[in-house]
C-alpha cells in the first residue's frame, strides 16, 4: 500500500508522467491491448454528431458485459444515454453494442466488482467507499456512478493490419 502511495504521490507532483501515463490505456487499446478490460468506446455525439472516443473499462460479471463509469455522468454516459448505441473498439476489432443503463437499485454488485477489478487492495476509490463496503453504502452512492450492460447488436468485424 504504501508504494502504492509513494507512486500516486510522484504522479501528482510530475506533470510530464502524468500525461504520459494518462495515454497509456488508448495507446494500447490501439494497439490492441486490453488491460484489466480497457477498450475505445466510439459514441456519436447529442451535439455535435461526431463520433467520440473514450477509454472505457468493459467489466465482466456473472456472464454479461457492463461499463462503468467511476468518474460519474461524464460527457461519455451523456452520449451513449442519448445515442444508445456505440462500438467497442480493441486493436483492429470492432463490436457493435446497445447499452442498456441498469437501475440504481441493481447497481451495488456492479460497483463492487468494479472496484475489485480495479483497486486490488479493496482500498476506496468511489466516494470513499471500498470493495468490502456493505451493501447499503452501495447503494447510497449507486445513483452518482452509472452503469451499463452491454449487449452485442451485431459481429465483430476486424480490418486489415
Amino acid at each position: 500500500m504504501e508504494r502504492y502511495l509513494l507512486r500516486a504521490s510522484l504522479l501528482r507532483a510530475n506533470p510530464v508522467a502524468r500525461r504520459v501515463l494518462g495515454h497509456a490505456p488508448a495507446v494500447l487499446a490501439i494497439a490492441g491491448v486490453s488491460v484489466l478490460g480497457t477498450h475505445l468506446l466510439a459514441v456519436r455525439g447529442r451535439t455535435s454528431g461526431r463520433t467520440r472516443i473514450v477509454v472505457v473499462s468493459v467489466l465482466r460479471h456473472r456472464g454479461r458485459r457492463y461499463l462503468v463509469s467511476p468518474r460519474g455522468t461524464t460527457q461519455w454516459v451523456r452520449n451513449l444515454r442519448a445515442a444508445g448505441s456505440a462500438e467497442l473498439r480493441l486493436g483492429n476489432r470492432t463490436e457493435p453494442i446497445r447499452a442498456v443503463e441498469v437501475p440504481v437499485a441493481e447497481r451495488p454488485p456492479l460497483l463492487r466488482a468494479h472496484l475489485r477489478q480495479w483497486r486490488l487492495d479493496g482500498s476506496s476509490m468511489l466516494e470513499g467507499v471500498g470493495a468490502g463496503a456493505p451493501e447499503a453504502e452501495l447503494l447510497r452512492i449507486a445513483p452518482a456512478y452509472p452503469v451499463f450492460l452491454i449487449e452485442p447488436t451485431g459481429a465483430v468485424t476486424s480490418s486489415p493490419p
